[in-house]
């Protein structure tokens, strides 16, 4: 009987011991869980930090004043880890700032459309940023730097930081497109002289977007972060002209210019103005005869961009403008240097381009030397006539070390190239990189771009073959003998 009561015991002691190590295993690995969800230790091993945000993000989205949602619409067939990385950092950061917290949201918008009807979503590979009622829309492009059409830096932190802390701001940035000159408008859905495709993609870009007349209003509104007037027709006043002159030089004001053909500067009273900004517009209409720099419809393509902020997405993808009846801008030679004026052209005709100065309607185009426009030697580009050109201002304050920022200006020698019927992909993206460059959502932070790390894989034929073999023939055998091995020592 004590032998069985013995067995008994020993039974109830192994069964104890079994439960109490359950119980030490659930609780150890609980207690790890808790550890680790409330006072997590995270170790960034990669080569390039690329699972890290740097200190000045970090010092910007602990201190957001609202909460920001992320809508990431990436298709399923493109992979961006980065993307993917980039965005659990920012939530992560923020897990502890309720008031600026960021949460993310991958949407399917061919899926889900209630949901993206919702948010107001449908375009996929984009990412959507919403705090309250502001929202700013980055593209998956503009995240990586691009060179000969392949992604070579990753530059996510930067461009999501400062979109970030756009949206984020209670304010809005107001655009005003100037009217009362036979401008084109941005309220009007006609294809050829409207302008709101326009106005729904800076509405969509968190910019607020109104008209005023300059003839009426007699100032301009203290909230305007930017004027822009697309293709005037009549007359600026006197009045009109000084008003945009002290925008532009007291006020350190933004513009940007459309002038289509047909109408000189001077009657339009906006020559003193831009000679002011050391910018020159010809009286003339641009002819190419290459073949290769006309479309179908025998539209201007345009290829020679130079390096700037605002043509940096048409350099990287080697994109190209398509433009109608277009005109000479260019850099005014006799401008005075040294004076804090930086006056460049960005983008420029072929080299078989000239500008036609005789508008006698059934008169051939041809070029008449010494009458037609042609380069001017010694400006940039060489042997091009320019079309697009960027002003900028830099003046020195109480003659400090430092530039102060001043006025900016923005011509282009077309005036339609933004209308409802000619604004495809590269059209809006040099109009946008105008825009943001004027109002400065340009501007780089710290944050250098990370290169992007490829793996490359290169064998020969023969290379391949032994690789081949190796794997069918080598591993298999290494196991046999170890077998072997085993058999002959268990036998002996």
């Amino acid at each position: 009987m004590a032998t069985i009561d013995s067995f008994r015991a020993a039974r109830w002691l192994r069964t104890f011991n079994l439960v109490l190590q359950a119980i030490l295993f659930l609780t150890f690995f609980g207690g790890l869980n808790y550890v680790a969800r409330n006072r997590p230790w995270r170790f960034d091993l990669t080569r390039q930090h690329k699972f890290s945000l740097s200190p000045e993000t970090l010092s910007y989205i602990k201190n957001l004043p609202r909460p920001v949602h992320v809508v990431i619409t990436l298709l399923e067939d493109n992979d961006n880890p980065d993307v993917h990385g980039l965005l659990d950092e920012y939530a992560y950061a923020t897990a502890g700032n309720p008031a600026g917290k960021i949460t993310i949201e991958f949407l399917d918008v061919y899926r889900n459309r209630r949901r993206a009807e919702e948010l107001g979503v449908d375009q996929a590979d984009i990412l959507t940023l919403v705090a309250g009622d502001k929202r700013r829309v980055v593209l998956i492009n503009d995240l990586f730097t691009v060179k000969n059409k392949q992604r070579e830096a990753f530059q996510g932190e930067q461009v999501l930081t400062a979109a970030l802390l756009d949206v984020s701001s209670p304010g809005r940035q107001k655009i005003y497109f100037l009217v009362g000159h036979s401008e084109l408008r941005p309220e009007d859905a006609d294809a050829a002289r409207g302008l709101s495709a326009l106005r729904d993609q800076l509405k969509l870009r968190n910019f607020d977007v109104e008209a005023v007349d300059l003839g009426v209003l007699r100032k301009i509104p203290a909230d305007a972060s930017l004027l822009v007037a697309v293709s005037p027709r009549n007359r600026y006043a006197p009045a009109e002209q000084e008003l945009l002159r002290q925008y532009l030089g007291a006020r350190a004001g933004r513009l940007i210019l459309f002038l289509a053909p047909g109408l000189s500067t001077a009657a339009l009273g906006l020559e003193s103005l831009l000679l002011d900004w050391g910018v020159l517009v010809h009286d003339d209409i641009i002819h190419d005869t290459g073949p290769e720099n006309l479309a179908d419809n025998q539209d201007l393509q345009i290829w020679a961009f130079l390096p700037h902020p605002i043509t940096k997405t048409l350099l990287d993808y080697q994109a190209k403008l398509t433009i109608g009846l277009a005109r000479t801008v260019m850099p005014d030679p006799g401008r005075a240097l040294g004076s804090g004026l930086n006056t460049v052209t960005i983008a420029a005709t072929s080299k078989t381009a000239w500008g036609e100065r005789d508008f006698r309607p059934g008169v051939p185009a041809r070029y008449d030397p010494g009458i037609d426009t042609r380069p001017l030697p010694g400006i940039d580009p060489p042997d091009r006539l320019g079309l697009i050109v960027a002003s900028e201002r830099l003046g020195v304050r109480d003659n400090l070390p430092f530039s102060v920022p001043g006025g900016k200006l923005v011509v282009f020698g077309t005036g339609d190239l933004v209308s409802n019927a000619r604004i495809d992909n590269s059209n809006l993206a040099v109009f946008l990189n105008a825009v943001n460059w004027s109002v400065e959502r340009d501007h780089q932070l710290n944050i250098p771009p990370r290169p992007i790390e490829r793996l490359k894989l290169s064998l020969s034929a023969s290379e391949f073959m032994k690789l081949r073999y190796t794997l069918l023939l080598g591993l298999p055998g290494v196991a046999l003998l170890l077998g072997l091995l085993v058999h002959w020592t268990r036998r002996s």
